[in-house]
This record gives C-alpha cells, sequence and structure tokens, in this order.
C-alpha cells in the first residue's frame, strides 16, 4: 500500500466509490413511474426551466426552444414526416411552456409504443434545429402575441396583463412567449445554447404511466442519461412590489363588453401550510366555472350582468376554453386574482366597484360556518376530477415533486379535514385584502372610464328586467363602494407585448 496507513487507503477507496456512485446517479434523469393495466402509455417530460430563465432581451427563448424541439423535426426526420408517422397512431407530442415549467407530453396505445417513444426521444435527444423551421415557428409566436392573443382574446389578454403588471422588473413579469420585439432579437445560436445548458439529465424529469413494459423504464433513463450533465442556477426570485392604492391599467380595445381583472401577489404557493385553507376560500368565493360559487352568484346569479365570474390562488391560463386547471404550471410565486367575464359597456364601473366590495366584505366577514362545511364538502370530492386520467394523475404528482408534498388527492383531503372555520377566516385576513392592487379593464371607452374613476361619482347598473327592492338597495351600497385610486394609465392596445 505503498507505506499508506489502511485507514488511509480504505477511506480514499471508500470516497472514491461514494464519487463514483453521486456521479452515476447524476448522469441518470429523474424518472416518475405510475404503472397501470391501462393499454395506453402517457408521458410527461419536464424541463425544469422555463420563461423565467429568458434573457431580459430575449423574452421568449424558452418557448421558442421548446417550439423548435417538438415542431422542428430531428437530426432524421422533418417536421412534416413526424407528423405523417404519428397520423396512423392517433398521437401527437405537445407542449406547454411556463415560468419555471417546459413540458412535453403525449399519449400512445401500448401497440405503438415503441415507434411512439423513439419519436418523442430524438425530438428532446437529436431535436434538428434548422434554421427554417427556426423562422417559421419565430413568425409563429409574433403572430400569437399580435392576433390571437391581443387581437382576438381580449380575456386573455387581461389577465396576461395583470401578471406583467404585476411583476414588473420580475423574472415573472413577461408573457410566456415573450414579446415581438424581443423574439426578432433571437437566433438560432441562441436556441442551441439554451438547449444545452437547460435540457440536462439533472434539470429533467420523465413521468410515464400506464401499461408499459416492466422493463421500459430502464431504457428511458439509459436513453436520456445520453444528456449532458450538470443543472443551471436556479433563477433567484425578488419578492414582487406591491401596488400603492389602485394602481388601474386601461385598455383601448374595440371590443362590445368591458373586461376585468384585478389581484395582488400572494406569499402562498401548494406547499405552503395556509395553501389548503386558501383553496377551500378560493372554491366558496370564485370556484371556475361553478355557478355555486359567491361571485358567480351576487353578479351573474341575481343581476345577469355577465357570463361568469371566477377567483383563483394559482396560475390558470386558457379558463375560456377549459373546466378544469392543467397540471405542470407548478411556480414558487403565485398571485390572488379576480377575473370578471365582460359586462355590458355601461355597467363597466359597476362591475369593478362589485369585484372590489365582495373581495372587501369576503376579508371582513369571513365565511360562515355553513359555508365552510359545505364547501369543504365539495372540495374533497371535487379533487377526484382533476386528476381523473392518468395524464392528469401524472402530471399532479409531478408537481407533488415540485412543491415537496404528498399524493395530491391525499395531501389535499388530509389538509382540508383539519381545517376549521375560525383558521380559515384567520388565513383570509392574514392573506387577501381588497386595497393596494392592481386592476386591468379592457374598453373601447378608455377615456370615459378614466373619466368615471376620477369623477368620483356613485357607479349605477341597468337592468333589462326588474330586480327586487332588496338587490336595488345593495346596489345603491356597491355604486358608492370607496375607490382608493392610486395610479391610472391608458395603454393602447398595439403596444402590449411589443
Amino acid at each position: 500500500m505503498n507505506g499508506l496507513p489502511k485507514s488511509i487507503f480504505f477511506t480514499t477507496a471508500l470516497a472514491l466509490l461514494l464519487l463514483k456512485a453521486v456521479n452515476s446517479l447524476s448522469a441518470e434523469p429523474n424518472l416518475l413511474k405510475q404503472p397501470s393495466q391501462s393499454p395506453l402509455i402517457n408521458f410527461r417530460i419536464v424541463i425544469h426551466s422555463g420563461a423565467a430563465a429568458d434573457p431580459e432581451d430575449k423574452t421568449g427563448l424558452a418557448a421558442l426552444t421548446s417550439a423548435l424541439i417538438s415542431k422542428g423535426g430531428t437530426e432524421k426526420s422533418s417536421y412534416d414526416e413526424i407528423i405523417e408517422a404519428l397520423f396512423p397512431m392517433a398521437a401527437s407530442v405537445d407542449i406547454q411552456i411556463d415560468k419555471e415549467m417546459t413540458v412535453f407530453h403525449g399519449t400512445t396505445h401500448r401497440e405503438n409504443l415503441d415507434a411512439y417513444y423513439d419519436i418523442l426521444r430524438s425530438m428532446l435527444l437529436e431535436p434538428g434545429l434548422r434554421e427554417d423551421d427556426f423562422q417559421r415557428l419565430k413568425d409563429e409566436a409574433i403572430n400569437f402575441l399580435r392576433t390571437t392573443l391581443r387581437s382576438d382574446n381580449e380575456e386573455e389578454l387581461a389577465k396576461e396583463l395583470l401578471y406583467q403588471k404585476i411583476y414588473v422588473g420580475h423574472p415573472y413579469g413577461n408573457h410566456n412567449v415573450g414579446s415581438v420585439s424581443a423574439l426578432k432579437r433571437i437566433t438560432l445560436e441562441d436556441i442551441t445554447k439554451f438547449y444545452e445548458k437547460h435540457y440536462t439529465n439533472e434539470n429533467i424529469t420523465i413521468g410515464i404511466a400506464g401499461g408499459y413494459p416492466k422493463n421500459f423504464p430502464e431504457k428511458i433513463k439509459e436513453d436520456f442519461s445520453r444528456l449532458p450533465e450538470g443543472r443551471p442556477e436556479a433563477v433567484i426570485l425578488t419578492r414582487p412590489k406591491t401596488a400603492s392604492k389602485l394602481r388601474i391599467s386601461i385598455v383601448k380595445k374595440d371590443t362590445r363588453g368591458t373586461h376585468i381583472v384585478l389581484g395582488f401577489p400572494i406569499n402562498v404557493t401548494r406547499g405552503s401550510p395556509d395553501w389548503s385553507a386558501l383553496k377551500l376560500v378560493q372554491s366558496y368565493f370564485g370556484q371556475h366555472r361553478s355557478s355555486k360559487s359567491h361571485l358567480f352568484q351576487r353578479i351573474r346569479g341575481v343581476r345577469g350582468m355577465n357570463y361568469g365570474d371566477y377567483a383563483y390562488i394559482e396560475y390558470f391560463p386558457r379558463g375560456m376554453f377549459r373546466t378544469q386547471p392543467e397540471p405542470n404550471l407548478a411556480r414558487r410565486q403565485q398571485i390572488f386574482h379576480i377575473w370578471v367575464r365582460p359586462v355590458e359597456q355601461r355597467n363597466g364601473m359597476f362591475g369593478l366597484r362589485i369585484a372590489l366590495y365582495e373581495l372587501d366584505k369576503l376579508v371582513r366577514e369571513g365565511l360562515s360556518e355553513k359555508d365552510f362545511t359545505s364547501t369543504r364538502q365539495f372540495l374533497s370530492k371535487y379533487v377526484n376530477l382533476l386528476t381523473q386520467t392518468e395524464s392528469t394523475y401524472l402530471g399532479y404528482a409531478l408537481d407533488s415533486q415540485f412543491y415537496e408534498i404528498g399524493e395530491f388527492n391525499s395531501f389535499l383531503k388530509n389538509e382540508l379535514s383539519r381545517l376549521t372555520v375560525g383558521k380559515v377566516n384567520d388565513v383570509i385576513r392574514r392573506h387577501l385584502r381588497a386595497n393596494n392592487l392592481n386592476v386591468v379593464v379592457i374598453t373601447k371607452d378608455a377615456k370615459g372610464f378614466l373619466r368615471s374613476l376620477r369623477s368620483g361619482k356613485p357607479s349605477s347598473i341597468e337592468y333589462v328586467s326588474p330586480k327586487p327592492q332588496s338587490i336595488l338597495a345593495e346596489d345603491k351600497v356597491i355604486g358608492s363602494y370607496p375607490l382608493d385610486l392610486g395610479s391610472i394609465e391608458i395603454i393602447p392596445v398595439n403596444s402590449i407585448f411589443e
């Protein structure tokens, strides 16, 4: 042993073995397996980087990279050839980009597993990264911002602009797809560098569920171990600045109704002790697409002002197209926000006031024992609908890893069972408020809305059919609800996301 003491030799040997083991582990991607007897195989491949990792001057880089990987072909096959191969399988590879997650997901029948997986594997490990595909997808991204979102979808536009206003100067402060000017600056070399830095075996989690062969996960692990080692530094998140009074952004756009969203950042995520209580409050106050929720009843139910009114404690994009949230939108920071779907232009100011009035009332009065009990019963059953497919169940399992909580259904049910109405109302008082928040309004008559705000005059509501005297009396109280105004701006719609 070259004169070395045995203890030093064995300690050194043990250290080398441990180092070898660590290197071996680090060379393998994280794999989440959920085997079943289903003939369908579900994949969810999570890259733990997203729009928050975009350079300040090239926002949209993460989204464009994922688009080029999934819609740009591989080293061996063009995108048209991939679509042709997937068509007889009745399958696809879809992507979802958010601030801290990029997800590639799809489902195939076990009879097509080998062929489907070969395409999926090649997309992520052997992307083509061709110039013509890059230019095509860049144009698609710009068209999405200017046409699909800005011109054709005022409701999503309002919600995304609210996030931008809350997170000014923050890694969450840009749309996931970026801005037009930033997209124009991105080059194919930028895409290549982002891929090499973020698509690594320590920055990926692969989820698979269904009736796959027993040894199939080992094949996945072996294949994806080819990715380079390492993990990019975590994006540092500062606390967003609190709005002073009501910070209102009015977007001038030729639209029939008035669109209203309002909100503020909360220091609560799914892994926080107060999350289950706040989730119950959100469900009572503004459960998505529920006619039983409080906001829906007070604004649409008894007044018939619009189609629906909802509240959220987590990011929920594409809400007008979905009845339930999508998984794999996990974030380290969230906001509370209210979505008032379009009201008639003449009732726009009243729409803003009633949302603030009901929020203020919730903060002051909290939930009754009856409302608490019925909402807890509802939510304990509703959670099963969120994970009713193997794909969504897999998605929630991946999110549970992110938030470091247990299996989602059991976690929420157990947390709900321990709540009391007193604890819930305490959480309301500590986390919610009806002042010092951001408001986004989209309306045709931006100047008229601005004048109404600054006038301080009470707001009225016009009905097409008679209402009970009790509602008319309450309308007068709501119409006079004080607005503690801070900054107000008018934004031309064509300037957003440019």
